[in-house]
C-alpha cells in the first residue's frame, strides 16, 4: 500500500525543523513526513509526487512556479494585510484544491489543533491509533483505615516501578499537604486539568506535560489546593480523564491515591487492575474494614474485592519523611517486594 505523505516547507529553517518535530511528537498519523526548507527542492517533489497533506509559509508558496494542488493544504499566513495577494496566487489552482490559512506566529498547539480540525481522516486516524495502543495499568491505593501510611506507601510505589516504567501518580485527597512537604508552589494542578479537560479536550496532551511535577522520578499532577471542589466530579468523569490520559501519553502506570471522601470512589476502584489496602490489627481497623467489605458485597463490586491485595505493615521503626526518599528504608524493601512477586510476576505468569 502506497504511502501518504504530510510535506512541510517553510524558508525560515529553524522554524520548519521545530515545526517539524512538533508534528512527530505530538501527533499520531498515517503519513511520511517530508521536511522542506527550500522551493527549489520542494518543486520537482510536488511534480513527481502525490502529496496528501502540505503545510506552506506566504514566502514560500509565492516562490512555487506551479501552485500545489494537494487536497489539504495550510498557509502559515506571515502577514495578515498581504493574504489578498496570497488569494490572488492561489486563483490559479487547480479546481479541488483545499488551502486554509493558519497564523504562522502563534502556539504550535493551536497551529496543530486548527490543523486537525481541517483534517477528519487525521483526527479520527489519530484517535483510533490511540485507542489501540491503550496499555496504561491502573493501580488503585484505597484503605477505609486512616493514618495507615497509605500515601507513603502509594509514593514509595510510584517511585520504585518509575525506576524501570513510567508512572504517572495522582492524590484525590482534601488536604495533601504536598507544597509544604516539597517546599514549592505549583503553577497548576489536578483542578486545572480538570477545567482543561471540561473545557478543550483535544488540548488535553499539549497542557499535561506542564502541569506534571517529578519526585524522585515519579512524575505526578499537584493535588488540588482545595480539593473540596473536587467532590462533584463524577466517577464517570474521573474514569474519562485517566483514560484520556493512557491514550495521549506514554505512561505505563498509573498510581491512583484514594479516598473515601471523593465521588466516584467505587467506579475509579472497578476501573484498577490491581488494588492494596491497608489494615491494621486493632479493633478500630478491624470494623473499618469488615463494613467495607460489606458494602462492597451488599453492592455486588465483588470484581473489586477479587482485585484487591490486603497488606499489614510490621512496625517500622523509622520512615522516611522527605518525599524524594521513599526508595529507602524498611517499607521500601516491603514495597519492593511487593512489586517483584504481585505487580510484575502475576503480568507475565
Amino acid at each position: 500500500m502506497k504511502q501518504k505523505i504530510f510535506a512541510v516547507c517553510d524558508l525560515e529553517e529553524t522554524y520548519a525543523f521545530r515545526m517539524a518535530e512538533y508534528i512527530v511528537d505530538r501527533i499520531s498519523m498515517p503519513y511520511v513526513l517530508h521536511l522542506f526548507t527550500k522551493t527549489e527542492e520542494l518543486q520537482p517533489f510536488l511534480e513527481r509526487q502525490e502529496i496528501s497533506v502540505l503545510m506552506i509559509g506566504e514566502s514560500a508558496i509565492r516562490q512555487l512556479k506551479i501552485k500545489p494542488t494537494a487536497p489539504n493544504i495550510f498557509i502559515l499566513q506571515e502577514n495578515a494585510e498581504e493574504s489578498g495577494q496570497v488569494d490572488e496566487l492561489l486563483a490559479e489552482t487547480e479546481r479541488g484544491t483545499n488551502y486554509k490559512y493558519i497564523n504562522k506566529y502563534q502556539n504550535p498547539e493551536q497551529i496543530i489543533c486548527e490543523m486537525l480540525e481541517q483534517i477528519t481522516e487525521l483526527k479520527v486516524w489519530s484517535e483510533k491509533k490511540q485507542e489501540q495502543e491503550l496499555k496504561i495499568k491502573v493501580v488503585g491505593i484505597y484503605s477505609p483505615v486512616r493514618r495507615c501510611l497509605q500515601t507513603t506507601f502509594a509514593l514509595t510505589m510510584g517511585q520504585l516501578i518509575a525506576r524501570e516504567h513510567k508512572v504517572l501518580y495522582l492524590n484525590f485527597e482534601c488536604f495533601s499537604g504536598f507544597s509544604n512537604m516539597l517546599h514549592r508552589e505549583f503553577p497548576a494542578d489536578m483542578m486545572d486539568m480538570v477545567y482543561y479537560f471540561n473545557c478543550a479536550k483535544e488540548k488535553i496532551s499539549t497542557r499535561l506535560p506542564s502541569i506534571v511535577q517529578n519526585i524522585n522520578g515519579l512524575d505526578f499532577i499537584p493535588p488540588g489546593e482545595a480539593n473540596l471542589d473536587m467532590q462533584g466530579i463524577t466517577g464517570e468523569k474521573w474514569i474519562e480523564l485517566i483514560e484520556t490520559i493512557g491514550k495521549i501519553s506514554d505512561y505505563e502506570y498509573l498510581i491512583l491515591d484514594l479516598t473515601d471522601g471523593m465521588n466516584g470512589l467505587f467506579e475509579l476502584l472497578s476501573r484498577c487492575y490491581k488494588i492494596y489496602t491497608i489494615t491494621k490489627d486493632d479493633s478500630f481497623a478491624m470494623a473499618k474494614m469488615n463494613q467495607y467489605e460489606k458494602i462492597l458485597q451488599l453492592n455486588k463490586l465483588n470484581d473489586i474485592a477479587d482485585k484487591t491485595v490486603k497488606c499489614r505493615f510490621p512496625f517500622f521503626e523509622k520512615i522516611p519523611s522527605d518525599m524524594n526518599l521513599m526508595t529507602h528504608g524498611e517499607l521500601a524493601g516491603y514495597v519492593k517486594a511487593i512489586i517483584k512477586e504481585d505487580l510484575y510476576e502475576k503480568q507475565t505468569g
